[in-house]
């Protein structure tokens, strides 16, 4: 039996075993290499930087913890940002189950700067009726929103007194898992020329491009490479930076079996 013929016997949990330490390793050794942000990240950190102090960004939590090794870094990451540039965070969600992930990222962000609730950060939570709600926000908070996510009236709350509709919000981010990242082009910014930046998980992000270059979106932040992008915009080495050398290292590994299995299939072919 020849080298092509044992390869293609091997057994798969050695495939297995050499996929983990292909993971494995690098996290533990905290492996770093520089990465260059993307252009289109360079232009979604960019609208963020460039507003002023006191403005309000809605950022809307449209996944859950299928997605959150992609997408929660990414949230994490624009918080910081929003946050040092004093900037005010309302945040509502899409998908019920993703909320407590938002609410976990939002105070934690919140308690590093001393960012107070009610005063400079807020959230609404869900209402069901993803279209209706879109559109009503342009029209009117309040005909969507007349509570936050624990029952207090908008009204009461400092960060909603100068807060209606899209008008007031300086840039709309949605964090997408699907498809409602579609819906916010069609309804916030189609309808009401909302400012939008879309995040969204690797396999979602390459459906979003059109948006980019039509100028129906501002910015687009896909997958970890894009969390890990944004990371590196605002100085905060989070998860997705530190998963850049094991994801790299998977995509090489995979590469290089690909390739081999394909030559050992050729090689016994051409010797039967």
């Amino acid at each position: 039996m020849n080298f092509w013929e044992r390869l293609g016997k091997i057994d798969r949990r050695i495939i297995y075993l050499v996929v983990f330490l292909g993971v494995i390793i690098p996290i533990l050794l905290k492996v770093t290499f520089r990465v260059e942000p993307m252009r289109e990240v360079k232009q979604a950190y960019e609208e963020v930087e460039k507003l002023p102090p006191g403005s309000a960004v809605m950022i809307s939590i449209d996944y859950d913890a299928s997605s959150m090794p992609e997408l929660q870094p990414m949230l994490v990451a624009i918080l910081e940002h929003c946050f040092k540039k004093d900037l005010k965070v309302i945040m509502l969600g899409h998908w019920p189950l993703g909320l407590p992930l938002g609410q976990i990222a939002l105070d934690k962000v919140a308690k590093k700067y001393g960012k107070v609730y009610g005063k400079d950060y807020v959230f609404l939570g869900f209402r069901p009726g993803v279209a209706a709600v879109m559109i009503n926000l342009g029209k009117e908070i309040r005909q969507v929103f007349n509570s936050d996510y624990k029952g207090t009236p908008i009204d009461s709350l400092p960060i909603m007194q100068n807060i209606h509709n899209y008008n007031d919000i300086g840039i709309l981010i949605g964090l997408e898992a699907g498809s409602t990242g579609d819906m916010w082009v069609q309804f916030a910014q189609a309808r009401y020329n909302a400012k939008i930046i879309l995040g969204a998980t690797a396999v979602v992000a390459p459906d979003l491009y059109p948006y980019l270059q039509a100028n129906q979106i501002v910015g687009l932040i896909g997958g970890l490479r894009g969390a890990a992008d944004y990371e590196s915009l605002v100085h905060v080495l989070g998860p997705a930076y530190l998963g850049m050398p094991a994801q790299t290292t998977i995509h090489v590994l995979v590469v290089i079996l690909i390739i081999l299995g394909n030559l050992g299939y050729f090689a016994t072919r051409r010797k039967k």
